[in-house]
């Protein structure tokens, strides 16, 4: 047999904004995430949904860092690319950006089967910020986008079951410490992507895992599942099922006929195949099937209300159709985690692929026919027999690296030493990150920094804090560990922990910064004011230049003390921070936002109308945020700019 499947290297170039540095302070704050149940929302609900609703989910984003440095002025960039080809498929993956499936080109009729973003502009939609809309992405961790959404995955060839070779990706995902891999290959003469993923952990203890993998089509389709019923999911944080295809008078199903954004989990029964499809007027667009360990499926819908158009314009350039999101996950919902028993796996098959089959019309006859179609494309049998084929080989050690990702993986794996056959985390991939870290296992010490800079990212899981607790207590020690100790909830450990290390620390912003975001939470508002200044203002005087890292962190240090400052009434102080910001980081749009704040504030509403009269946009402005309406309400009576409509749900009376 000859093999034609092909991996190769290849350059995209498109309009991109830059990612930019991210944001230098520890994310000590509770997690903003908008996908989560009211917990007077849950009774009714089925035993285990109920029960995977309330399993361990995040609170934190530590260790992670967020990313918010981005901005939207695009200019054309390349962007390194591997592509997976046979004589039927062409799939583009970007490894440097989350490992996303950018592109499945179907060859033969000359149809892109995704939704191809033609820019790459991240907005504030990933769990720690960076997130970019477009293809098929692979989302582990927690409820909502990947934190590796905008990160570099490793990626090397393998040998694949049918005798040619796969795309292996593999990373250390950081909030559960859990290493996956995506395996990608094209069988010979085949119209269907196979993607075999696998999450383990390696912990003496179970872990709560989640994955869904979410796949952008155009928006002009409908949607087939094979389910009567879903849960509908909307930002006002209700769980409710609903029949399927309609309520309230409206078939859902179709994507611009729901109002607001809205997410629908497919009630799939227990027996029936695993799948869901995306198909045009004409018959013709994606489908995607598993084995049944990925049992979820679900529809996301941006709505045809204006907010819903504002954040399609908001994510790709003018005259850009709009797109849906058709996932499939390990739960039945995505506010679901999933128990992974210590020393333990979880791993599945997932095909995507063209599908050709009338959509409209009857239901329950569209499902049907649908599902007898992908039958005969690609058996149920089939998939399974794939998925048999693949196991043994997720174990072999890659050839050719392809990519690289981070060195946290390998940290863990010095730390440990875990065995992981075919996703090695080799030594050489460490990086000046992990180097204190590394040094902090061979000597029991974390070394103090040879400069005077922003201080590195900080380790908050056990292990990491019983070595920071034994280890000599220097300042730059105590700073860790007191970030440590607030993720475990220890709090007045914590603030004892930075307290100390004030009295001989020669940096005293980032432990100032944290007493102000701990007298925060324990609604201290006047005092966390006061130690934001003075942060602030240590900060200033320790830059020592106008470079990026300083920069990063004197916007990061200047959004927290700014509000902090207006809401204990100091506006005079508030002001004087603002004076001291780089004229650069005053014109951001997030800025911006919190210059007519201060206006306000300052008595001036013609002053603060004046900036939204001007324009401007917050690059960072989070998915479900309503800041910019709640300002804008409260300088006037008019309508809300279409400009700055972002509402993603009814109003609340």
């Amino acid at each position: 047999m000859v093999i034609v499947t092909r991996i190769r290297r290849e350059v995209l170039t498109l309009p991109a904004a830059q990612l930019g540095s991210d944001n230098p302070l520890p994310p000590m704050h509770p997690l903003d995430e908008v996908h989560r149940v009211d917990d007077r929302n849950r009774d009714g609900l089925p035993r285990d949904m109920a029960r995977q609703l309330a399993h361990e989910p995040l609170t934190s984003l530590l260790p992670v860092r967020v990313r918010d440095g981005y901005g939207r002025t695009r200019e054309p960039r390349a962007l390194d690319a591997l592509v997976i080809e046979n004589d039927r498929l062409r799939a583009t993956v970007l490894p440097g950006l989350g490992g996303r499936v950018a592109s499945l080109f179907h060859l033969p009729t000359g149809r892109e089967l995704l939704y191809r973003n033609p820019v790459f502009q991240p907005a504030n939609f990933a769990l720690n910020g960076a997130w970019y809309s477009g293809g098929i992405e692979w989302n582990i961790g927690a409820t909502g986008h990947t934190t590796l959404s905008c990160a570099p995955l490793h990626a090397a060839r393998v040998p694949a079951p049918d005798g040619g070779e796969m795309l292996r990706l593999w990373e250390w995902e950081r909030l559960r410490d859990l290493p996956f891999q995506v395996d990608l290959w094209l069988p010979d003469g085949s119209d269907f992507l196979y993607a075999g993923v696998r999450i383990r952990n390696p912990h003496e203890r179970p872990v709560p895992t989640y994955w869904w993998s979410n796949i952008a089509v155009p928006e002009e389709r409908r949607v087939l599942a094979p389910a009567e019923e879903a849960w509908h999911f909307g930002y006002e944080r209700r769980l409710r099922r609903v029949p399927v295809p309609s309520h309230d008078g409206i078939d859902r199903t179709y994507p611009l006929n729901s109002p607001y954004a809205a997410d629908y989990f497919y009630d799939v029964p227990d027996g029936r195949r695993r799948w869901i499809a995306a198909l045009d007027t004409d018959g013709h667009g994606l489908a995607q099937t598993s084995t049944d360990t990925l049992r979820g499926r679900k529809l996301f819908v941006w709505g045809h209300r204006p907010g819903g158009r504002r954040w399609q314009q908001w994510l790709t350039e003018p005259g850009t159709g709009g797109y849906c999101e058709i996932q499939a996950g390990l739960a039945r919902t995505q506010l679901e985690h999933v128990r992974l028993d210590a020393g333990s796996e979880v791993s599945w098959l997932e095909a995507y692929g063209p599908l050709g089959t009338p959509a409209d019309g009857d239901w329950a006859r569209a499902v049907q026919h649908a599902e007898d179609r992908l039958e005969a494309a690609l058996p149920r049998a089939r998939v399974e027999e794939a998925y048999a084929a693949w196991q043994p080989y997720a174990d072999t050690e890659p050839g050719e690296i392809l990519a690289a990702g981070s060195g946290w993986g390998a940290l863990e794996v010095l730390r440990a030493d875990w065995k992981l056959p075919g996703t090695p985390f080799p030594e050489s991939t460490l990086t000046e990150a992990q180097a204190p870290w590394r040094e902090l296992l061979r000597t029991g010490s974390l070394p103090e920094p040879r400069r005077v800079r922003p201080p590195g990212e900080s380790l908050v899981a056990p292990h990491w804090r019983d070595m920071l607790e034994t280890a000599p207590a220097t300042p730059h020690t105590e700073y860790h560990l007191g970030i440590a100790q607030w993720h475990a909830g220890d709090r007045a450990q914590a603030v004892r922990s930075w307290e100390r290390a004030l009295q001989l620390a020669p940096s005293l912003w980032p432990l100032l910064r944290c007493l102000a975001v701990a007298d925060q939470t324990a609604g201290h508002h006047e005092r966390a004011a006061e130690r934001y200044a003075d942060a602030f203002d240590d900060l200033c005087r320790e830059r020592r230049d106008d470079g990026e890292a300083w920069t990063a962190a004197l916007a990061a240090l200047g959004r927290e003390t700014l509000p902090a400052l207006l809401r204990a009434g100091r506006t005079a102080d508030a002001r004087a921070v603002w004076d001291r910001l780089p004229p650069a980081v005053r014109g951001r749009g997030r800025f911006r936002l919190l210059q007519a704040e201060l206006l306000l504030a300052e008595g001036r509403p013609e002053a603060a109308r004046a900036v939204f009269d001007e324009g401007f946009e917050a690059a960072d402005l989070r998915e479900g945020e309503e800041a910019i309406g709640r300002l804008w309400a409260r300088l006037t009576d008019e309508p809300l700019p279409a400009r700055h409509d972002f509402r993603m749900r009814p109003d609340q009376p």
